[in-house]
């Protein structure tokens, strides 16, 4: 579930939603807690692997020409 909310104080960026998930999802996971793993160690592993795959794709999005029309993916 996503926990995004708008008033946040980087909400200017690009992605920004995406990113505060993916990296509220990596620093709550058991692989960071109670593993000691760093986040890109877990993130090689597949933890929170959806959030990972549609922030690369809010990313791309943003070099795409047609995403000027169509508008960013993410939220």
């Amino acid at each position: 579930m996503p926990k995004y909310y708008e008033d946040k104080e980087d909400d200017n960026k690009a992605c920004s939603g995406v990113r505060e998930d993916l990296k509220s999802c990596l620093l709550q996971h058991d692989c960071v807690l109670k593993e000691g793993k760093s986040p890109r160690e877990c993130l090689k592993g597949g933890v929170c692997k959806a959030l990972q795959v549609s922030f690369f794709e809010c990313k791309r999005s943003m070099l795409d020409n047609r995403s000027r029309f169509r508008g960013r993916k993410g939220y």
